[in-house]
């Protein structure tokens, strides 16, 4: 009996250093964009929620794509669980998160926030449109605000726009359709040659985020006569979508929170510090009558977009009215258009 027990004790022994919650863990694939790889500012905070995602009962494997069209065909493909996309390329997935990025709809970081909160918070009536029968909404975070960058200073009001070209995502029927809203000559694009065509002057403004001036070397097509029109035309946002049924139940939510709680903040630093790069004098101050002018161009083209379903009516009404709390004194505070 006694050797009999020894054998017992020594057969329990992986079972001592290896408890049942740290046996092997279902592992899921994640697919990040990040432009510059895997040594990008995405990328390494995917490291993070690499580790986070552990406690919630899944081992994530991270691979690193620089063309998102890549990393979107491999997602909609199933060969990724999950991807890290921007909002623009997410919006072919689920039209309510992708229309966080549309035109002039977020004007400040302070709202931003507001609504990254929102849509974390896990109330009924918000997860039912981060979900469908096939993909779930399973983070959520900032990229920074898009601005125009322009190859001349002359260009710093919405009339000057009129004529002129601009590289749009050709992917993106928002892009394409906000330019011509405004007069513009809109050259289809993509994530790998937009910055290209306005560093050789193949088009006179780009719409980029501020990490653009230096990730992609923009300032050479800005050379010594351009600038940055300061008025954010949309926010940029990071969207992590997945596979609804790769992963546990309770996954998505504590996702979305660990996004907004974890991860916000960090990525508005990498935001503030793309802004630190851009020189003052690149930046096209527009006195408030342009500004309201541009608020009330966004607001008609988000109105028109609205009605050919390219942007989610539902999150035009959640967006406007935390725009109106934040900001009632807004011209738009005083009608209902955008609630309709």
């Amino acid at each position: 009996m006694l050797r009999y027990n020894r054998i017992l004790s020594v057969l329990a022994v992986p079972f001592l250093v290896f408890p049942l919650h740290a046996q092997a863990l279902p592992e899921r694939t994640v697919c990040v964009f990040d432009i510059v790889g895997a040594s990008g500012d995405v990328y390494n905070m995917m490291q993070d929620y690499r580790a986070a995602a552990r406690e919630w009962g899944v081992d994530v494997q991270l691979r690193a794509y620089t063309d998102e069209q890549i990393a979107m065909e491999e997602l909609t493909g199933g060969l990724c669980d999950a991807a890290a996309i921007t909002g623009v390329r997410a919006r072919q997935i689920n039209n309510y998160t992708g229309t966080l990025d549309s035109a002039g709809a977020i004007p400040d970081y302070d709202t931003l926030e507001t609504v990254m909160r929102v849509l974390a918070s896990g109330k009924d009536e918000i997860n039912q449109h981060l979900r469908d029968e096939n993909y779930e909404v399973m983070g959520l975070g900032p990229m920074g605000a898009a601005y125009l960058f322009v190859k001349d200073q002359s260009i710093d009001n919405v009339n000057a726009l009129a004529g002129k070209s601009i590289a749009v995502m050709e992917y993106d029927e928002a892009q394409a359709r906000l330019a011509a809203h405004v007069g513009m000559s809109p050259v289809m694009s993509d994530i790998t040659n937009f910055a290209g065509r306005f560093n050789n002057h193949s088009v006179d403004i780009c719409f980029a985020p501020a990490a653009a001036y230096s990730a992609l070397e923009l300032y050479r097509g800005l050379t010594d006569e351009g600038g940055v029109v300061d008025y954010p035309l949309g926010q940029l946002t990071l969207q992590l979508i997945g596979h609804k049924d790769r992963f546990p139940e309770e996954f998505a939510q504590k996702s979305r929170e660990y996004f907004y709680e974890e991860m916000f903040e960090r990525g508005m630093q990498v935001v503030n510090n793309a802004y630190e790069d851009i020189a003052e004098h690149r930046w096209i101050d527009i006195p408030d009558e342009d500004r309201r002018e541009y608020d009330e161009m966004m607001r008609q083209a988000r109105l028109d977009m609205r009605e050919d379903g390219i942007y989610n009516g539902e999150m035009l009404a959640l967006l406007r009215n935390i725009r109106c709390r934040l900001y009632p004194g807004r011209a738009e505070c005083g009608d209902d258009l955008e609630l309709q």
